[in-house]
């Protein structure tokens, strides 16, 4: 498919989730389709067709500035719905309990900024949310996940492999996933499009291991002992789309 086609393809779907309210999506699909229209009109010989794209491209830009001014305003914390202290060793808290109920059916997009991504149980954490997104939020459509790029010298590219392998899963479920690389993050958030912010000191990752491996609390974390953390439920009236 040539620049021209694909960037072409990208604006309408931009254009589309934008008018559905899926704001996130569509800064992802703005972004992609700009990129591919500027690559494709570099290589434009002719100065007046040049001059028309550049026009459009400016047009989808204001488009895009639009879209990404909407989700800063979305990414404002409002009230505070709900607030738990987990204490050192403390158990009963898994991800259900302490926000499922905040994941429903008006949830449409998900975006998750975890910071640490690089160790096995991490990426079991990321697949135990993500689990329970796929049954809270049976409307979901878009997952942004937002980590910082990590390398290691014996598997370079295990990261990429491990979430490349989530996002095909969800892919295969009707689910578009967008993974970015931030080497400066070090906020842990989770945004729910209908309206609800989720912020845990530890991000994902408050669980200890289970000790010793075979032993409650293996597969179901609420009998997991945690690491110290506080987790704050935020609501935003203007964010519910």
């Amino acid at each position: 498919m040539s620049n021209a086609l694909k960037a072409k393809e990208l604006l309408m779907r931009a254009v589309e989730c934008d008018q559905l309210g899926r704001i996130l999506e569509a800064q992802t699909l703005y972004t992609e389709g700009i990129a591919q229209l500027m690559q494709f009109v570099s290589g434009e010989p002719d100065d007046v067709k040049r001059k028309g794209f550049l026009t459009r491209i400016k047009e989808y830009m204001d488009r895009a500035d639009a879209i990404k001014a909407r989700i800063n305003g979305k990414l404002m914390l409002g009230e505070v719905v709900s607030h738990v202290s987990i204490e050192e060793n403390d158990t009963g808290f898994d991800y259900d309990q302490l926000f499922g109920k905040y994941m429903d059916d008006k949830t449409v997009e998900i975006m998750l900024e975890e910071p640490y991504m690089t160790q096995n149980y991490q990426y079991q954490n990321l697949v135990r949310f993500l689990e329970l997104a796929a049954t809270n939020c049976p409307n979901l459509k878009y997952f942004r996940l937002i980590t910082k790029e990590y390398q290691d010298a014996k598997n370079p590219d295990q990261q990429r492999t491990n979430l490349g392998q989530i996002k095909a899963d969800l892919d295969r479920r009707n689910v578009a996933v967008s993974i970015k690389y931030e080497d400066s993050l070090h906020d842990r958030k989770i945004y729910l499009s209908n309206g609800f912010i989720i912020k845990i000191g530890r991000g994902l990752h408050f669980y200890k291991a289970s000790n010793p491996m075979y032993s409650i609390g293996l597969v179901n974390y609420k009998f997991r002992k945690c690491l110290q953390t506080d987790v704050d439920i935020w609501r935003n009236s203007s964010a519910a789309t």
